[in-house]
Formats: C-alpha cells, sequence, structure tokens
C-alpha cells in the first residue's frame, strides 16, 4: 500500500471518529448497567479493525485504547498541556536533541515493572510497525537508548518540538515488550484498565487492572458499544442502556436529555475543524482575490447555527483554542456579500463564475454543502454539487485533488502543518508557509508559540481555505457518572479520571 494510501486511510478514520457513525453493529439498547458490578457502558460510534496501534492508522484504535490501556511517557490533559504519565517531564540537551526520561515506578498488567528497555522496544515497534502516521512522527528519532531500568534517553537527528507532542499520542504508547502475545486481539499495556473481551461488530469491552500501579480506576468494567445510527444511540441512552454518549452526533437531540436529575450534558472542544477546502490549484482558485470573495460570502455564524445547532466555535484558521498559538481570527473575513460581489469583479469574474463542489456523505458536510452553494449563489458563483460516498470522495478529491471546493472536517491534534505539504489536498504551495512552520519546529518553545501563531496569520490572510467552524466536544452521562474531560484535546477518550458520582 502506497504511503498517500495510508494518508487516505489515516483522513477517513480520523474524521469519521467524530462526525460519522460507520461500524456495523446492533442498534438495539444495551442491558441496563448493574450498579452492583460498577459496569459503565460507554456509547461510540467508530468500532476498531484490530487492537493493534501499531497495525492500523483506525482514530478508533487509541479512541478506546490511549490511556486506558497504553500508556505513554507523558500525557496531553483537557487544556492541551503535557502532563508527565509513565515518565517525569524530560531533561533537554542545550541543542535540544538529547532528551533524558526518568521512569515511574510503573508496573504491565502482567506485573512486570515499566522499564527504559520496554520503551526503547515500543518506540523501535512503532517505527517498524503499519501505523504510518505514528510511524512518521518517530522518523526525527536517531536513537533510543536505555541507560539503566529506569532511564531513557533519546537522540534526535534535528530539533523537533513536534515529536514529544507526538510521544504522547499512539506514536509513544508503551508496550510490554516480554509479552508473547498477538496484539491484534490482545493487549499488553500498563494502563489503568486491560481487554476484557473484544466482539467485532458489537462492543469492546475493558476489566480494572486490579495491579495498576496508580489509584485503581474507578469502574471495574467499561464496554464500548458501536452504533450504526447516532439516534439509535440516542434512544439507548434514553431507555437506560447506556451511561455515556462519547459525542453526541445530533446536537438538535440536546433538549432530550435536559432533565439534570437524570442526565449531565458536558460540553467544550475539540481538534476537529470543519474545513470548506479550497483547491489552491485550481484556475480561478488560484487567485486570492477568489479565495478571499468565497470567505467574504458565507455567514459561518449563521451556518453553525443552521446546521449544528449553534455549537461549536467559530475560529477564522487551522488552529484550535487549546493549541498554544491560538488567536481569534474568525473575524478576518466578515460577511460582506458587496465585498465578495467586488473582489470577484476585480479578478475578471464579474460575470459569473462556475466551480464544482465534491462532497463527503456525512450529515454536517452535506447541510453545510446546501448552505455555502445557497450563499454563493448570491454574490454570482455557481456551485455545482456532488455527493460522494467517502471512498469515492477519497479517491477524487483527497488523493486526486479533482475539485474546487469541499467541506469536511479535520481532528488530528496541531494539523496546520498539513498546509505546508503541496502535495496535500489543498494544494496550497506557500513557501513562507512552509518557512514558517518548519522554523517553528526546530525553534525554542517561545519561537515555536510565535511562528506557529504568525503562520495561522498568514494562512488565514491568504484565504487558504474557509474554516466554518470547530466541531465541539457533547459528551452527555447519566447522574452516576463524574470526571469526563471537559475538551476533547486527544484522540482518546480518556476513562482513567471517571469515577461514580457521590
Amino acid at each position: 500500500m502506497t504511503t498517500a494510501r495510508r494518508r487516505v486511510g489515516r483522513l477517513l478514520v480520523l474524521v469519521l471518529a467524530l462526525t460519522l457513525t460507520l461500524a456495523a453493529c446492533t442498534d438495539q439498547a444495551a442491558a441496563p448497567t448493574d450498579p452492583a458490578q460498577q459496569t459503565l457502558v460507554v456509547g461510540a460510534t467508530l468500532q476498531p479493525p484490530t487492537l493493534d496501534p501499531t497495525g492500523s492508522d483506525a482514530a478508533s484504535i487509541p479512541q478506546a485504547l490511549l490511556y486506558n490501556v497504553y500508556e505513554t511517557l507523558l500525557k496531553v490533559d483537557s487544556s492541551g498541556k503535557l502532563q508527565p504519565l509513565l515518565a517525569e517531564k524530560p531533561v533537554i540537551s542545550q541543542d535540544r536533541l538529547r532528551y533524558t526520561f526518568t521512569l515511574k515506578p510503573a508496573t504491565f498488567a502482567s506485573g512486570r515493572p515499566v522499564t527504559a528497555k520496554d520503551v526503547a522496544w515500543s518506540i523501535e515497534h512503532v517505527k517498524a510497525g503499519k501505523n504510518v502516521a505514528a510511524a512518521s512522527q518517530l522518523a526525527v528519532v536517531r536513537s533510543v537508548q536505555a541507560k539503566n531500568a529506569s532511564t531513557l534517553v533519546v537522540t534526535l537527528s534535528k530539533p523537533s518540538n513536534a515529536w514529544l507532542f507526538n510521544l504522547s499520542s499512539t506514536a509513544g504508547m508503551v508496550f510490554d515488550s516480554a509479552a508473547a502475545t498477538d496484539l491484534a486481539r490482545t493487549t499488553a499495556g500498563s494502563g489503568p484498565y486491560q481487554l476484557d473481551r473484544w466482539t467485532q461488530g458489537s462492543d469492546l469491552a475493558l476489566k480494572r487492572n486490579e495491579s495498576y500501579w496508580k489509584a485503581q480506576a474507578g469502574f471495574a468494567r467499561v464496554t464500548f458499544r458501536y452504533f450504526s445510527d447516532p439516534n439509535a444511540m440516542n434512544s439507548a441512552m434514553l431507555s437506560g442502556g447506556l451511561d455515556i454518549i462519547s459525542n453526541l452526533q445530533v446536537p438538535q437531540a440536546l433538549p432530550q436529555f435536559d432533565d439534570r436529575g437524570r442526565y449531565q450534558v458536558i460540553e467544550g472542544t475539540t481538534n476537529g475543524e470543519v474545513v470548506m477546502s479550497l483547491n489552491n490549484s485550481a484556475p480561478a482558485l488560484e487567485d486570492v482575490r477568489v479565495r478571499r470573495a468565497i470567505n467574504h460570502a458565507i455567514d459561518r455564524a449563521a451556518l453553525k447555527r443552521t446546521v449544528w445547532n449553534d455549537k461549536g466555535t467559530l475560529i477564522g484558521s487551522m488552529v484550535a483554542p487549546t493549541d498554544p498559538w491560538y488567536e481569534d481570527l474568525s473575524n478576518t473575513y466578515p460577511y460582506d456579500p458587496a465585498k465578495a460581489r467586488a473582489l470577484l469583479a476585480d479578478a475578471g469574474y464579474g460575470g459569473g463564475l462556475r466551480l464544482r463542489m465534491r462532497l463527503p456523505v456525512v450529515p454536517y458536510a452535506t447541510a453545510s454543502g446546501q448552505f455555502v452553494a445557497s450563499q454563493l449563489k448570491d454574490v454570482g458563483i455557481t456551485v455545482t454539487t456532488d455527493e460522494l460516498e467517502f471512498p469515492r470522495w477519497l479517491d477524487t478529491v483527497f488523493t486526486k485533488a479533482d475539485y474546487d471546493i469541499s467541506i469536511v472536517a479535520h481532528v488530528e491534534p496541531r494539523d496546520i502543518v498539513r498546509f505546508a505539504d503541496p502535495k496535500y489536498y489543498f494544494r496550497y504551495d506557500n513557501p513562507a508557509f512552509a518557512r514558517l512552520v518548519s522554523r517553528a519546529d526546530e525553534g525554542t518553545e517561545a519561537q515555536q508559540v510565535r511562528d506557529m501563531r504568525a503562520a495561522a496569520k498568514l494562512l488565514a490572510d491568504d484565504a487558504a481555505a474557509d474554516w466554518l467552524f470547530l466541531l465541539p466536544n457533547l459528551v452527555v452521562t447519566t447522574a452516576k457518572v463524574d470526571g469526563v474531560p471537559k475538551n476533547a484535546t486527544t484522540l482518546s477518550f480518556d476513562l482513567s479520571g471517571l469515577r461514580k458520582a457521590p
């Protein structure tokens, strides 16, 4: 399989993890939970194709396993900051090439201690695995050395700010190197839970790791139940068959959970930018005046009210509020149809312009597409809309860039760097932007924030896309559950802090 194809798969699972319900599974309500057994049942939308994080890019794997079954040296908290987990924060050499980690006295579910050799083995295992995204995030690692059982030294080929953040996700999962198990069907981690059973097409059950090295998990068992219909998941919640909806896919359904005696609704942010992608290599869209006209033509606040029940955040560039370099750029192009018409006329399209909008068949995209097409028509842009099933969208739009406009959610953390790749389906080729991103990665922390903020501003000013809104994190729980993180800053549905409410 080519790297491009693997990237395609990565985008598919990332987009669908927050916005689609794909899994072919039962839509019947689960049996009510048993408080005596302290079982938690979580409604989810995308089941993992394998349990091996190194074997697939599927975001559904870290959703269930990251921080819950497999831990990392450092962890991203709900505010987007790195915190110690299996190790203290590293000592970094002056040239920023050598990172020395001191491990905490952790143990695997097998009872073996977590050693520096296990971490070194895990890094090499991920680098050699089929998860291309995770492997590429570790490409900057030149060598890994276990100095002793609790000391790990990682040497980079060049300074990089991104790699340490990436180490807190799938790329940094630590495996029990002595476990003679098939990681595709079982688990070998150090987290508060371990695999109980996995019924493909139905559910994934975890059980408490009784020998966990920190405070024990709050529930004896957690079951992820997968639904192919978000309304069926809502019905299961209302009938008592679920304790949590991990991310509400129909914001219009929120009033069903208004009874605060039975439910609580947690509302925060995600990394999921709903992007109206523009093919910057298309003849008309090469002209920045046309791209700016399109941005001025869309009333994003009205779109968010119409499409997503006014939930989410207006952002204006490819940066989430939990990123250190975030600033509100949502008013870079205020809704101004007259300005849009003037820009189009100045670009030579005063007599009209025709563009092709190719959309994946997902609710937020098709609904947004209808809204966008209507508003573009008002300024003289006629849009021909094609709705494509995801495999066709991936081939036609993502791989071949055979489109003018599209709409899709990008949910990877800190994915603004995609615009630095002129071969990515945005086809955005701006050397100044690429230099800022590269300099930010190799610079100091202060330089990173400054350069990434400048890159985000440049991207917005250049109207490289139209950022419609940031998907909200909408979690519904019963009153018995406490400790759900407000923001979804990683791909994990983090169970480690969940407890039975007092």
